[in-house]
C-alpha cells in the first residue's frame, strides 16, 4: 500500500508506545511499576463529574459550535483575566478536542512549506510530527541542564531567519520541568516581537508549579509580542480530565478564525457533555487542583531525593509540570549481564525488561543523554521503582 508521504514519514508516539509495551506485559502478570504516562493518576473532581452528568440529564448532547459554546468561552475569557491578566473577548477563543489538537490547529494554520519554527530542545514529542505535517522544516535550538533547560533571547536572535515563522514556548516544560522567568520571557518577547515571529506558548502545565515558582504567559507582558502570541490551554493536568479531550487556545481574531475553520472541516466541535463538564472545572471551587499540587510536589520531592542517590545518575530539581528529565549519560559505554549501553534507547530498554520499570527514553525529546520519569503515580510506586532503578545501577559494569 502507497500511503501520502506526509502520512508515511510520521513516527508513533514513543510514550504511548512505552505504556503500551509495559501494559502487556502487565497482562502477562509481570509487575511492572510505570514512570512513562504523562496523565494525572487522580480521578476527576465530583464537582466536575456531577456538571456532566447534569448535562446529559438536559439532553445537551447535540452539536455545539464547532469552536465551543459560548459559555465555554465565556468562562475561559475569565480564566484568562483572572490567572493571567490577559484580556480577550469569546471571539478570541477556541476549544478543540483536547490540547494537542488545539496546538496542532494553530500550527496548521501558521506554518506552511518553506517556513522555519524554532524548537528548543528538549520538547515535547508531538512538536516536530505536527510541524512536518504543515510541509515546514523545524530549527531545534538546544539546551542542558547547565543552562536550566532553557533558551536564551541570544540564542534565539541568532537563530532567527527571514524564513523564520514560529517559535514555540513550553513552560512549565515536557520532559524537563523547567519554567521561563518573568525576565527570561521579557527579554524573549523583545526579540520575537522586534522580529515579527509569531510565538505559540504551551501552557498546560500551569498551575503545577512547585517552591513559590509562579507561571507568567508571554502574553501577559503586552505590546506586540502579545498581538503575536497564541495562548493554548486545557483542562487535562491540571483538572486530572485527560480523557475528557478539551484544550483551549486564544489569540488574534484572525487566527483564530482561521484555526475554527480548520476545526469545521475536521472534527467539528469537542464533546459537547466535556465542555459543559470544563465550564464547571473553570467556574467552579480550585480547592482539588490546589490539593493534587502540593501531593506532586511531596511526589516530586521524594523522587529527586531517591534518584540523586544513585550513582552514576543526575537529576535537577522540576520547577513544574510533573517530569523529572534524568541524565544517564553515566551509564553509556558500560554492560548491563553483558549487553552494551549505548544511549538513552538501550537504557529504557533495559530497565523495562530486567528492572521492570518503564520510562521514556531522552532520544525522542531530542535529547539522548536522558530518561524521563513520570511522578504522576503514588509515593508507593516511586519508592518500589526506585529501587529497582538503584539495584539495577548496582549491576552495571565497565
Amino acid at each position: 500500500m502507497v500511503l501520502a508521504h506526509k502520512v508515511s514519514s510520521l513516527s508513533p508516539s514513543p510514550t504511548l508506545a512505552i505504556t503500551a509495551k509495559a501494559n502487556r506485559m502487565k497482562k502477562e502478570g509481570i509487575h511492572v511499576i510505570g514512570f512513562g504516562a504523562g496523565e494525572p493518576d487522580f480521578d476527576t473532581p465530583q464537582n466536575i463529574k456531577e456538571a456532566a452528568v447534569a448535562a446529559l440529564r438536559k439532553g445537551l448532547t447535540k452539536y455545539t459550535p464547532s469552536s465551543g459554546i459560548p459559555e465555554l468561552k465565556e468562562a475561559i475569557v475569565r480564566k484568562f483575566q483572572k490567572d493571567n491578566g490577559l484580556e480577550y473577548k469569546p471571539e478570541n477563543i477556541i476549544v478543540s478536542c483536547g490540547a494537542k489538537h488545539t496546538i496542532f490547529n494553530a500550527v496548521l494554520a501558521l506554518c506552511e512549506e518553506g517556513d522555519e519554527v524554532l524548537l528548543p530542545a528538549p520538547f515535547w514529542v508531538s512538536y516536530p510530527e505536527m510541524i512536518k505535517l504543515t510541509g515546514a522544516k523545524t530549527v531545534l535550538l538546544p539546551t542542558t541542564a547547565a543552562d536550566g533547560f532553557k533558551v536564551t533571547a541570544e540564542q534565539l536572535k541568532k537563530a532567527i531567519t527571514p524564513k523564520t515563522k514560529l517559535f514555540i514556548l513550553n513552560s512549565p516544560s515536557n520532559p524537563t520541568g523547567m519554567m521561563y522567568s518573568e525576565k527570561d520571557l521579557r527579554e524573549i518577547g523583545t526579540v520575537l516581537a522586534g522580529a515579527g515571529v509569531w510565538c505559540l506558548s504551551d501552557e498546560i502545565y500551569e498551575k503545577l508549579c512547585y517552591d513559590g515558582h509562579r507561571h507568567v504567559s508571554i502574553a501577559s507582558l503586552g505590546g506586540d509580542i502579545q498581538d503575536k502570541t497564541i495562548v493554548v490551554n486545557g483542562v487535562s493536568k491540571s483538572y486530572a480530565m485527560t480523557g475528557w479531550r478539551i484544550g483551549y487556545a486564544a489569540g488574534p481574531k484572525e487566527v483564530v478564525q482561521a484555526m475554527s475553520n480548520l476545526q469545521d472541516h475536521s472534527t467539528s466541535n469537542p464533546t459537547s457533555i466535556s465542555q459543559w463538564a470544563t465550564v464547571e472545572a473553570l467556574n467552579g471551587p480550585q480547592d482539588e487542583v490546589e490539593r493534587m499540587r502540593v501531593e506532586f510536589q511531596k511526589r516530586r520531592d521524594g523522587m529527586v531525593q531517591l534518584l540523586s542517590a544513585i550513582p552514576g545518575l543526575s537529576v535537577g530539581l522540576p520547577q513544574g509540570a510533573f517530569y523529572c528529565f534524568v541524565d544517564v549519560s553515566g551509564l553509556f559505554g558500560k554492560k548491563y549481564n553483558g549487553q552494551p549501553i549505548g544511549g538513552s534507547l538501550s537504557v529504557t530498554d533495559l530497565l523495562l525488561t530486567e528492572a521492570r520499570i518503564a520510562v521514556v527514553p531522552g532520544c525522542v525529546f531530542g535529547d539522548d543523554r536522558c530518561v524521563r520519569l513520570s511522578y504522576a503515580t503514588s509515593m508507593e510506586n516511586i519508592a518500589e521503582g526506585l529501587k529497582r532503578f538503584a539495584d539495577f545501577v548496582k549491576k552495571v559494569s565497565v
